[in-house]
């Protein structure tokens, strides 16, 4: 499977809006620069979960797109509160497995059901569309960049 990264963003603190970036670095074992998460301050910070399970977010375009078609419900990548839009990979099968993004080996940890605090910031009804589409969670396994374009490959 191969896929690319098409968007990538982070919030510096919980709550605040998702800010588009071209690059980054994934730091292992912590998260992407300046991203809530990383820094131990986002929303689900202080609820327990599996080790590395908020180090990084990603979901697909293609799920964004078909939420529209299926609702006419826009969420946009600043909107969505995950890390990175994919296109062209099904993220599911990557959970347990190791895979690459440019040069940051990542793996995935379990899915990324979308939640009420998704549907209080964005104000839009996306819970139901989202549920058992809404990403996956990754632990980044050794440190790098990652840019939009790179590739996404197990």
């Amino acid at each position: 499977m191969k896929g690319e990264v098409v968007a990538i963003h982070i919030a510096a603190e919980a709550g605040a809006p998702m800010q588009s970036i071209a690059e980054t670095w994934a730091v292992a074992g912590g998260g992407l620069s300046g991203d809530r998460y990383q820094l131990g301050i986002g929303f689900y910070s202080d609820t327990p979960t599996d080790p590395g399970a908020r180090e990084l977010t990603l979901i697909e375009q293609e799920t964004l797109d078909a939420v529209f078609t299926e609702t006419g419900i826009q969420l946009a990548p600043n909107e969505h509160r995950r890390n990175v839009t994919t296109r062209g990979i099904n993220l599911d099968p990557l959970l347990g497995q190791r895979f690459r993004i440019g040069e940051v080996t990542c793996e995935g940890v379990r899915l990324c059901p979308p939640c009420n605090h998704l549907e209080e910031i964005t104000g839009k009804p996306v819970l139901k569309p989202l549920v058992h589409r809404g990403g996956i969670r990754a632990r980044i396994v050794a440190s790098g960049w990652v840019r939009v374009g790179d590739s996404i490959e197990e």
